[in-house]
This record gives C-alpha cells, structure tokens and sequence, in this order.
C-alpha cells in the first residue's frame, strides 16, 4: 500500500491573546472574538488533516497551542515555534509548525540573512528577516526524513518613512517599493538557505508559507531557484498535482478589494516532483480551502489554507532510485 503524506500551509491572522496591541490601526480582540477564532482555527485544522502544517502570523504560540488543545486530532500533536518577543508590551509575529510525524533532529530559526545577503543602506533591521523562517527535519517513513521549512515573506503593506502618508502618490509609490526590496531580500536569503540545507543534508525539502506573492511573480522564482541546477531547484506543489481538472480548479488564497489570488504556496524539491528520475513520490493533488472568504466571518482567517497530497513511491517502483 503506497503511503500518503498531507501538507499544509495556514496564514491565522493575527492570532493573539485578548486585549493584546498587534496594530495602530486595529483594535484588540474581546474575550468574545478571541473564542470565536480558537474555536474557528482548532475547526479548520481539523477541516486539513495534514501530517504536518506550518503557521503564519502567530502573534502567540500559547494561543496556537489553545486552539490546538481544542481539536480533535492534534492533541498529541509536535508544536514548534518561538515567540521572538516574549513579555514585550507590542508582540510581533511568527511562524510556526505543528507535526503528527515524528522529528528527526531539532527544529530552528533563522532570524539573520546568510552572509553575503543584506538590505540596501538606509533600511531598517538589514540584516534580518521580517519573520524568522523555521526549520524542522520530519521523519516521513523510516529512513526517509525531509527538511520542511515553514516561511512568511515581508506583506506589500507600504513601508512608510517617519511621518509619511498614503495621500502622496509618489510617497506611497516608495514605500510600496522599499516593502518588494525587503521582500526580494528575503526570498534571495531564503534561496541560499534552501540551497545549503540541499548541499548539506542531501534530503527532499518542502516548503510551506505566505510569499505574499503569486507563484509566477520575480520573488517567488527566486525561492523556487528559477534558473538553478536541476538536483537545487524547487518545484510549486499547485504545478506539479497530478489531479489538473480546470472545471474544478479554484485555487485561491487571498481574497483582497475584490481580486482573488494565490499567494500561500506549497513548494517541493525534485524527489517529489514525479517526472524526475529517482523520485521519491508525487503530488497527488492539492486543495484550497477558502470558502470562509466569501462568508465573511469575522473569526475566520483572511486566507484560504492550502493543502498539499504527496503519494510516497514504494521502494522498487520506478520512481525510486
């Protein structure tokens, strides 16, 4: 029988204790809407089912492993995650994991660009990454263990300067411009993370966040290693799925002012992309939830997640080495 391994990326937005400032621009939540939404998020992750899930916008582990307590199938479930500010009186956000398979090493972060990465003179923290991406070796079936990362790349909010405002077209324009320079910053440190993980480890990688940007867009290449050796490459997970019905095929993610997107992406390495010689297994299919983003709730996140279905090559099938 051919082993199926699910993986998932969810954006929660903004998921925080009560009472907790997050924003200039945003209130607080109640004890109410803080309820409502650790109910509405342990309901969608058991809504995915995925074996292993990476988390954005974690403003607070504890509340992530709140809504997790509250779930049916992730009680006992591997929670990793690092709040970057503990006790600060203005949290910042995170990323997160949370696994049913079993580690084969200890997770970590990576706060810092690898040398030889840096934001141009002038930017804030040019030597960091917005939120740190988080590294976690997951052991998928005995002796074959991935390098999952879990990513969230700078948003296209503006990045505005001391006192500047959106009412100047031309100001806006550059704050909207010096957000796509971090984000492009970004993705370049992540590639070469991702590359050293490869040359070091010489394992299948996965790749699960918000890029905050569609998958054909110049950042998005970058991550992937458009142009890169075959063997150092990454593979968009949506491209790969073997399940390509157009009738059926809503994949989005982000509904924003009316335009619906796909910035949330599932990335693999080439052992799992099935055209390949040697490869270990194949996506399968992958599926969107995003109805909630019609409805509305008030709860809900402002993301669809998406879920990723990899079928496992039995060992003497052709895809195996």
């Amino acid at each position: 029988m051919q082993q199926e391994i699910r993986f998932a990326t969810f954006n929660v937005c903004n998921l925080a204790p009560p009472g907790a400032r997050l924003y200039e621009n945003l209130e607080p939540s109640t004890p109410e809407e803080y309820e409502a939404k650790i109910a509405w998020t342990a309901h969608q992750i058991d809504m995915l089912g995925a074996d292993v899930i990476g988390f954005q916008e974690v403003f607070s582990q504890a509340s992530l492993a709140e809504a997790l307590s509250r779930t049916r199938r992730y009680r006992e479930a591997i929670h990793v995650g690092f709040d970057p500010d503990p006790g600060a009186e203005k949290l910042t956000p995170s990323v997160a994991l949370v696994s049913r398979l079993p580690l084969a090493d200890a997770p970590e972060s990576f706060p810092y660009f690898p040398p030889g990465i840096a934001m141009p003179p002038g930017n804030r923290d040019p030597e960091r990454f917005t939120r740190a991406p988080l590294h976690a070796a997951i052991e998928l079936r005995p002796g074959l263990v991935a390098d999952v990362v879990v990513v969230h790349l700078k948003s296209r909010r503006p990045d505005y300067r001391a006192s500047d405002t959106g009412d100047d077209p031309q100001l806006f324009a550059l704050a909207s411009l010096r957000s796509l320079i971090r984000r492009g910053t970004e993705a370049a440190a992540l590639r070469v993370l991702l590359s050293k993980l490869g040359r070091e480890r010489h394992r299948p990688r996965v790749v699960l966040g918000d890029f905050n940007d569609v998958a054909d867009a110049v950042t998005t290449g970058i991550v992937l290693g458009i142009g890169a050796p075959s063997g150092d490459r990454l593979y968009d997970a949506c491209q790969l799925q073997r399940r390509q019905d157009r009738l059926r095929h809503v994949g989005f993610s982000n509904l924003h002012e009316g335009q619906y997107t796909t910035i949330d992406h599932i990335l693999v390495s080439g052992e799992f992309n099935g055209e390949l010689a040697g490869a270990l297994g194949e996506i399968v299919d992958v599926v969107y939830l995003n109805d909630h983003l019609d409805l509305g709730l008030p709860e809900a996140s402002d993301h669809g997640q998406v879920l990723a279905r990899l079928r496992l090559f039995e060992t003497g099938q052709p895809g195996d080495a």
